[in-house]
């Protein structure tokens, strides 16, 4: 994290001396300009000034302000996006992140969950709702597994349907229920962005928002 935030304010000292440089030679360079045109509307005709100079340095002054310029955009663009950390986490698109969040079921394709059971919990159960937050099925689980593919298998065996679904854990202990628990579940990473504060934001397979600081784990999207 220390890293992050030295790159951060190295960046933000690069993009301010940038700036600064790039207003310094803008300004001389409109004051050569007013220099060379009083100089020009007052020369002896009879003895006119070598203009080859002045279209040297002319030329020279284009290149160093264009320079600048570039420099400023550069300094920007990392700014905004290496400066803020949103860069780093490129190469996350397109793999799947674990996560306490919904995850589209495609009807086929199995989702992975997370499903760690309380401390001194004997039994669990785990809930699936629908993307209006109903609940669809529930179904034991193994208390010693971390984790459990659902296929979209009902534990009356029908299959539902595919669609974006939300689970939770309700674990038991002596036939009480102790906790109930939000699920983790693997789901592909199709966006990066940042937020108004430049905060790196991830966007799920379900559309969902999620910070780099929920992902419990990632693996090939694969």
């Amino acid at each position: 994290m220390t890293s992050v935030t030295s790159s951060t304010s190295s960046s933000s000292s690069s993009a301010a001396g940038g700036s600064s440089a790039g207003s310094t030679i803008v300004s001389d360079y409109q004051t050569f300009l007013k220099l060379m045109t009083t100089q020009m509307q007052n020369q002896d005709p009879t003895d006119p000034m070598d203009s080859s100079q002045y279209a040297t340095q002319l030329a020279t002054f284009s290149q160093v302000e264009q320079q600048v310029r570039t420099n400023d955009l550069l300094s920007s663009l990392n700014a905004q996006l290496g400066g803020t950390g949103i860069g780093q986490y490129a190469g996350w698109v397109g793999m799947q992140a674990l996560a306490d969040t919904s995850a589209i079921f495609d009807g086929v394709t199995p989702l992975t969950l997370a499903t760690d059971a309380s401390s001194g919990a004997d039994a669990a159960i785990l809930v699936v709702r629908n993307s209006a937050g109903t609940v669809v099925d529930q179904r034991a689980v193994s208390v010693g597994d971390s984790s459990f593919d659902w296929d979209g298998m009902t534990s009356n065996g029908k299959r539902l349907g595919s669609g974006e679904y939300s689970f939770q854990l309700q674990s038991f202990s002596n036939g009480k229920l102790v906790s109930t628990d939000d699920v983790a579940v693997y789901t592909p990473i199709v966006e990066v962005r940042q937020d108004s504060g430049g905060t790196p934001i991830l966007v799920t397979g379900s559309g969902k928002e999620i910070g780099v600081e929920e992902v419990q784990a990632l693996r090939s999207g694969s």
